[in-house]
């Protein structure tokens, strides 16, 4: 088995199977680790020991015939602000290295643990999940696989780039506008954002709490659809999870049946602010589908301008004490946003909170109409790291917040979105979204696996 491109899925059972000891997939991971992290820069915690002696559990409890999990022995590892017990969560920030170490894992990192999976670190971000680089003036930039002197996007970029360059084959991150899928897409991986709530965010130190998700990234739409069903559950320990029943995914994504799911492609403003690459691959993907009908989703621009308002005003409210006494201490890019966000006029925040209701009724009104829309998960592919601005319709615009430009009016009420990679010869990759109604990821999962079996999309490893 070719550990640096298999699947979790492949390894869990090739595990179970006692065909591999989850001792080898685990050490293999960390040589993969020490060997390219050094130029990749993807994790800031590397548990070396603690994994090595998880693997050992698994193993003897494979011999021994004991449940031992979906994800048995599968490397896995976290964006650096879910809490791990016995380390610093730093959340990409100088400040919370003070920090005592946590007590106990978040739930997500638990649950994981619980089905078989193997942590092997934290993973580096954007400060305090606030960017679309991952170029963090604290612990460096993490750079792309598929071209070292580009972004890995953010604020997964740690995230994204540990799945693209064969490093581990699963790992978790965070997105509040765009931050999973922006770097699935620019790293060419897949990057699954449920809805808002249907994943426990406990012990995931947050930026916007009416925006933050938690998912994960991928090497496989299964694999995706396997660490969704293990992380369901409600939990008290966050009160914005929700309280509705799992709902299992893993195995309709083998049913390659699609008939009847009406899926259309975002028109309008999702048609515009491109390069023509990036709406070639939402074409491909129409075309693989049989899709001709647009939608528009009304007032999206509005959309993101409101995101921008409510999550500059969230976090800067979060971390206003600290503003205040530590300034210097802050990334100089996230704490110029967090002191704009704490001078915007609160009726602005309750304007856009307003708003967001209206868009929200909206939304579901075109949700009657289809089942899965369509659209570009990025603008371009990976920028340079340290560009500053790129041509997009023949102006020049700022790179990192135009990343998110189709990302945010969707994270904005909380839907479930999936960053499909499109497969593409001799270019940086792309990402399409695919994207549905609240609660329905199942129908997302079974339209990506159409796609993934007739080679449309699939994951650019880097091995």
């Amino acid at each position: 088995m070719n550990l640096d491109a298999a699947d979790a899925v492949s390894i869990a059972v090739a595990v179970r199977e006692g065909k591999v000891k989850a001792v080898e997939v685990t050490q293999a991971a960390l040589q993969r680790i020490a060997a390219r992290d050094r130029e990749l820069n993807c994790f800031t915690t590397v548990t070396a020991d603690a994994a090595l002696a998880d693997a050992e559990k698994i193993d003897h409890e494979v011999k021994q015939g004991k449940n031992f999990g979906l994800l048995a022995g599968v490397p896995f590892a976290v964006k650096n602000l879910f809490d791990v017990a016995g380390i610093t969560t730093l959340a990409g920030a100088k400040i919370n290295a003070e920090n005592s170490p946590a007590t106990q894992d978040a739930t997500a990192v638990a649950r994981l643990k619980q089905a078989g999976g193997i942590l092997v670190g934290a993973l580096n971000m954007d400060e305090y999940a606030y960017g679309f680089v991952t170029e963090n003036s604290h612990y460096g930039a993490t750079h792309n696989p598929h071209d070292l002197n580009r972004v890995a996007g953010g604020s997964s970029g740690g995230s994204a780039a540990a799945v693209a360059a064969g490093l581990v084959p699963l790992t978790l991150g965070s997105d509040t506008n765009g931050s999973i899928r922006v770097p699935a897409a620019l790293c060419g991986v897949f990057g699954f954002k449920p809805t808002y709530g249907r994943l426990s965010r406990a012990g995931v130190a947050l930026f916007s709490s009416s925006f933050d998700h938690i998912g994960p990234f991928a090497r496989s739409v299964r694999d995706i659809a396997t660490v969704f069903d293990v992380l369901q559950g409600e939990d008290e320990r966050d009160p914005v999870c929700t309280k509705r029943p799992p709902v299992e995914t893993r195995h309709g994504v083998s049913l390659q049946n699609i008939d009847g799911i009406r899926i259309a492609i975002a028109g309008d403003y999702f048609c515009k602010g491109a390069n023509l690459e990036a709406l070639a691959a939402v074409q491909k993907v129409a075309d693989a589908l049989h899709v001709t009908e647009y939608v528009s989703i009304p007032e999206a621009h509005r959309a993101r301008a409101a995101a921008f308002v409510i999550t500059a005003c969230e976090g800067a409210n979060l971390h206003l004490e600290k503003l205040r006494q530590r300034p210097q201490d802050f990334d100089p890019a996230t704490r110029d946003r967090f002191l704009a966000g704490a001078l915007i006029p609160s009726h602005w925040y309750m304007q856009a909170q307003r708003f967001r209701s209206w868009f929200r009724d909206r939304v579901r009104e075109v949700f009657e109409k289809v089942d899965i829309i369509i659209a570009p998960t990025t603008p371009i592919s990976a920028p340079l790291i340290g560009q500053q601005t790129m041509i997009l319709d023949g102006e020049e615009i700022l790179v990192r917040p135009h990343l998110g430009l189709f990302t945010q009016p969707l994270s904005f009420i909380g839907l479930p979105v999936l960053s499909v990679p499109i497969q593409r010869t001799n270019a940086l990759p792309l990402g399409v979204q695919l994207i549905a109604a609240p609660y329905h990821e199942a129908l997302i999962l079974q339209v990506a696996s159409v796609l993934e079996t007739k080679g449309i999309i699939s994951a650019f490893i880097v091995p």
